[in-house]
């Protein structure tokens, strides 16, 4: 028999924070996605998970989903109720109140009971805002006895506000973590070496898109000439997200003969009247599209009916339902996620999820490679797509082939493969940290129960009863 200690929903919990969460309200960007799926993730593997963000302050300030594992905390409501434009209005006024509060509500309501149950818990502060909640939570901990009993774990999705960190302090009191091997180099330049735990997708993602809405997208885009390009573009419009290499690329691609049609979907960033303003200038159609929260259907149908066939970018101004956007990844011919900083590159990974073809930059994309599972730009020329694109038009069996290959490369990221990532490095560092993990009883061939623990220098006890 195999002896094994490990860390299991029987002897751990998790502590999440962060400012976004799963609330319209707390929900700005991919942070706000990856705590949401991180939690429901945990939870349904068993783990029961506090989620401490930054909620919607007319929804319940705590609520229970997932048989009453995953525990949703909406912090600051009584701040956010003078500030009601989402998460990051108020934001120093929330940035305050988070900090004071969090770390006596982590000691008093989860930590204390835990310890005293004799279980582990598991603390990630995600991104700048939670830096400073986190050092006080370890300073709280460590006065009243009970650090060692804690795993406190920080990780970076972004390079926002960095200046405003004390990395020293941070990195004393917690273990730095990143999304991704190009963000552990970004952050060897301020000092620290983090351990890489990518972000993941959850499984309905693998499930197969319509095949009937993926021919009728595909039939109204090229309804005017069969070879016509099918391009996507969806994220904030963003100098880093390169919007106008995408429109460059466009523009020379008509203009070398090859008609082409792009879909976007940005945010209300002011770089997208730039973007519009040089699509303008270098002749492309513009086309605007609304609806009132559509379905799938809905969204297909607003797009046949917007007129002309030979619209060379259709500006879709609504909220995009999930449905449709795996819908447009996987009858594009490639969705442009070529970014000049991406610090994981998520919208990648759920193109090929969705069997699509992503064209990406090489920042932190890791799992791309160029011509097996996507189109890896090292450059801001736009002749670098356009040169990539027309590569694949005139060979139809490599976009078979990448397709397969992208949508196998994200059945490795599910949200359960990365948990059993984070796993093993949760108890690398329990190890460190002599944390001495419950005993877990297993059964030997011949029926003798056993029990085995895990002690902090790594050596494994086993007594037969």
């Amino acid at each position: 028999m195999k002896l094994d200690g490990a860390i299991s929903p029987e002897n751990t919990l998790f502590v999440l924070l962060c400012f976004e969460g799963p609330d319209v309200y707390s929900t700005a960007g991919g942070l706000g996605t990856r705590v949401t799926e991180l939690s429901e993730a945990l939870a349904t593997q068993g783990y029961t998970t506090h989620l401490i963000f930054i909620g919607d302050p007319y929804q319940p300030a705590v609520e229970t989903r997932i048989d009453s594992r995953l525990i949703l905390k909406r912090w600051s409501q009584w701040v956010s109720k003078y500030y009601p434009n989402g998460v990051y209005d108020g934001e120093e006024h929330k940035l305050y109140d988070y900090n004071e509060s969090v770390p006596y509500h982590i000691y008093n309501d989860i930590v204390r009971p835990a310890v005293d149950e004799g279980k582990t818990v598991v603390i990630m502060g995600e991104d700048w805002h939670t830096a400073e909640a986190i050092c006080r939570t370890s300073d709280l901990l460590h006065w009243f006895g009970v650090r060692q009993k804690v795993l406190l774990l920080w990780n970076l999705n972004s390079l926002m506000s960095l200046h405003r960190i004390n990395w020293g302090r941070l990195n004393f009191v917690s273990t730095l973590c990143t999304v991704s091997k190009y963000m552990k180099h970004k952050m060897w330049n301020l000092g620290v070496n983090p351990l890489v735990i990518p972000n993941g997708i959850p499984s309905r993602h693998m499930e197969m898109v319509d095949q009937e809405a993926v021919q009728r997208l595909r039939a109204i885009v090229r309804r005017d000439d069969p070879k016509r390009l099918f391009l996507f573009k969806i994220g904030r419009f963003d100098p880093d997200k390169r919007w106008l290499m995408a429109i460059e690329a466009v523009a020379r691609l008509k203009r070398s003969g090859h008609p082409v049609t792009l879909f976007v979907r940005g945010g209300i960033e002011p770089h997208g009247a730039e973007v519009f303003g040089r699509a303008y200038n270098l002749g492309l159609s513009i086309q605007d599209i609304v609806a009132q929260r559509p379905n799938l259907e809905q969204c297909i149908d607003a797009i046949e009916q917007a007129g002309s066939a030979d619209i060379d970018i259709y500006n879709l101004r609504f909220f995009l339902p999930e449905e449709f956007v795996r819908t447009s990844y996987a009858a594009a011919d490639a969705t442009l996620a070529n970014s000049g900083h991406e610090p994981f590159g998520l919208v990648a990974l759920e193109v090929m999820a969705a069997q699509g073809i992503a064209v990406t930059g090489s920042t932190g994309e890791d799992y791309a490679i160029s011509f097996e599972n996507a189109i890896v730009t090292e450059t801001d020329d736009p002749d670098e797509i356009v040169g990539y694109l027309l590569y694949l038009s005139r060979h139809p069996e490599e976009q078979d082939r990448m397709r397969s290959a992208g949508h196998y490369t994200a059945r490795q990221f599910l949200w359960d493969h990365v948990i059993e990532n984070l796993l093993g490095k949760l108890e690398f560092l329990a190890r460190k940290q002599n944390i001495i993990l419950p005993t877990r009883v297993n059964t030997s061939r011949n029926g003798a129960t056993k029990g085995v623990a895990v002690v902090g220098d790594g050596v494994r006890v086993e007594s037969g009863v």
